[in-house]
């Protein structure tokens, strides 16, 4: 698809592949977490081959989702640092949801909300993946005492649930605001868009 050469790159072809990784690893664990959690959900664990299958596929995708998610942090955590402009910006979001996102703070390549959805994703994925190991009963979990497994299968679910919703809300903001899927997928932006959600990355970006 040809694109408009005064387009912005927003993310690399490595960056993209990098996020869809994690991604669709995120949508198999979401879908084969619920069907674990509840009985309600267990028709769920056809896409994985039967209840067997899902068990032991579970925790495997959680350790590439982990490892990939890893290179994610370390590639964006430096720009992802929380500054007084993202928190006017964060306490001011409720005029951009209601549509009048022109007298927003200037927002480098990611706003407050970005920032700190960012962090909880981070902090999520730590607990959830050390809950997992701690509840991972064909490798680990006979090496902790019982009061442990409970708590850190409690964490797991709540956790889980926590970043589900996270992720609902992260993909409908995509959605809501015109423009940014195709960075996602082809890698660029308009100018335009630019200046409109993100204007002093479009100031450093084009000099202007």
């Amino acid at each position: 698809m040809i694109r408009d050469p005064n387009d912005l790159q927003r993310y690399t072809a490595s960056e993209r592949a990098n996020h869809w990784v994690v991604g669709i690893c995120f949508i198999l664990l979401g879908l084969s977490g619920l069907a674990l959690f509840h009985p309600a959900l267990f028709p769920l664990t056809q896409l994985f081959g039967g209840g067997v299958w899902t068990r032991i596929l579970h925790p495997f995708i959680g350790v590439v989702m982990m490892l990939f998610f890893v290179v994610m942090f370390f590639r964006f955590q430096r720009l992802n640092h929380m500054s007084p402009t993202d928190w006017e910006w964060v306490r001011r979001a409720r005029e951009m949801v209601n549509g009048d996102d022109h007298t927003m703070p200037e927002m480098g390549k990611y706003n407050g909300g970005q920032k700190l959805l960012f962090w909880f994703l981070g902090l999520s994925m730590l607990v959830l993946f050390a809950s997992g190991i701690v509840i991972w009963r064909a490798y680990f979990s006979q090496y902790f005492p019982i009061g442990v497994i409970r708590i850190g299968a409690l964490a797991h679910a709540a956790f889980g649930a926590l970043m589900i919703i996270a992720i609902i809300v992260h993909v409908y903001a995509a959605l809501w605001v015109r423009g940014t899927i195709r960075a996602m997928l082809y890698g660029t932006v308009t100018r335009a868009w630019a200046k409109q959600h993100h204007r002093a990355w479009y100031r450093q970006m084009t000099g202007k």
